[in-house]
């Protein structure tokens, strides 16, 4: 789901006749976003769009539709647990794939394409172009490398090592301008982050996974790029479009675009998890298991299977991009709330397009395996990386202002 923001100017203070205050910044300041216990629009302020605010109070219950939506790792966690113990709740929904797959995907991306104005982000590129353009190089070398070498380190089966790569190479996902939010890192940066690599990921995603997943299957990539185009951009500019040419009808749905785009991509990752659980028993339980073992021991057996080298290849993966893409924006220099965003917007990546092109173009199931995991292990590992730096100060104490009172 992605968040709407409006460039807007902050009206003046009004004159203080009684005193006059002045602040005094030791070096060039920007103040942090402030912390939120609701999911407002962003709005990026046009003299400098580092600096935004937040808009007006909303009705309540547009604040409860907006907090639904924040819970996106719970729905994905709980869908996960009802996949593992009862594949068949999501079987109307496999047995209509990947027409079904397609269709939801396009859906996500738009409600995601409603919330956005484009001369909006133009704006905010020209005015910081380097942080938009480090962000998206970042996305589409970081994790499409990590993501290779993994497979080739734990000796991954074709189709998995094709799965892992395709999801390294899947462009940010929209979640991660939620996680943002609450990270207290730049969202500006990240939305526009998040639109670029979505844009860009109809050249970048079938290229790359070419290049990379090649030696192991057969890749086509103008009929990935083609996928890609119908259903991520196609609805984005369609949805782009409806915003100007419908503005009622569309301010009456925006309310509700997020909490349908997190419960469409839960559903979806959910019911590409289920396809696979059937295999994945199979595999945990390939050793019999004595009836006396201890229920630790039980759970290192199961994951000692294809299944646990899966998941640790889809944590690794993600680590990777959080850490790195943390690190790399703090030696080039950006400030703190900017590196949230890189490294959020680097290691949450576009799941629910990982799994429509992989169910789409690859014969075995099995590759969109990694895709349907990192749908909730990402989540899980991105909602607790913000709800840490939710309580750490992003500012700069070599930024902070000094007060004079005159």
């Amino acid at each position: 789901m992605s968040l709407a923001f409006r460039l807007s100017c902050f009206t003046s203070p009004p004159n203080l006749t009684h005193q006059r205050i002045s602040v005094r910044p030791k070096t060039p300041s920007h103040f942090p976003p402030p912390k939120l216990t609701t999911l407002p629009t962003i709005r990026a302020v046009k003299e400098n769009s580092e600096h935004f605010a937040v808009s007006p109070a909303k009705p309540r219950w547009e604040n409860i539709l907006s907090t639904a939506a924040s819970l996106y790792p719970f729905y994905v966690t709980a869908g996960g647990v009802v996949a593992c113990l009862k594949p068949s709740a999501f079987s109307w929904f496999v047995e209509r794939s990947p027409a079904s797959y397609t269709l939801t995907l396009g859906l996500i991306m738009l409600s995601m394409g409603l919330t956005l104005e484009y001369k909006d982000l133009l704006g905010l590129f020209r005015q910081r172009p380097l942080s938009i353009l480090f962000g998206c190089v970042a996305q589409y070398t970081i994790m499409p490398v990590f993501a290779t070498l993994v497979a080739k380190i734990f000796g991954l089966p074709p189709s998995l090592s094709v799965g892992l790569i395709l999801l390294g190479c899947c462009p940010g996902g929209t979640a991660s301008n939620v996680v943002t939010l609450i990270a207290q890192g730049d969202v500006p940066l990240s939305i526009v982050m998040t639109v670029c690599t979505t844009l860009g990921a109809v050249a970048l995603t079938p290229l790359l996974t070419k290049i990379l997943a090649g030696t192991y299957v057969p890749v086509d990539a103008a009929k990935l790029s083609i996928s890609t185009m119908q259903v991520v951009v196609a609805p984005i500019l369609l949805g782009s479009y409806m915003q100007s040419a419908f503005p009622a009808l569309v301010k009456i749905v925006i309310p509700f675009a997020p909490l349908f785009a997190v419960l469409a991509a839960s559903l979806l990752a959910c019911s590409v998890f289920s396809e696979n659980v059937v295999r994945l028993k199979a595999s945990m339980v390939a050793v019999t298991l004595p009836a006396d073992l201890s229920l630790m021991a039980r759970a290192q057996t199961m994951l000692s299977g294809e299944v646990g080298v899966v998941i640790l290849s889809v944590l690794l993966v993600h680590i990777a991009g959080f850490f790195v893409g943390y690190i790399s924006a703090a030696v080039c220099g950006f400030r703190e709330a900017q590196r949230r965003a890189i490294s959020i917007e680097v290691g949450m990546q576009n799941s629910s397009l990982g799994v429509v092109l992989a169910t789409s173009h690859f014969t075995s199931p099995m590759v969109a395996l990694p895709a349907a995991l990192s749908a909730v292990i990402m989540n899980i590992m991105g909602s607790s990386l913000a709800f840490f730096w939710r309580y750490v100060d992003p500012s700069d104490s070599k930024e902070t202002p000094t007060v004079e009172v005159k």
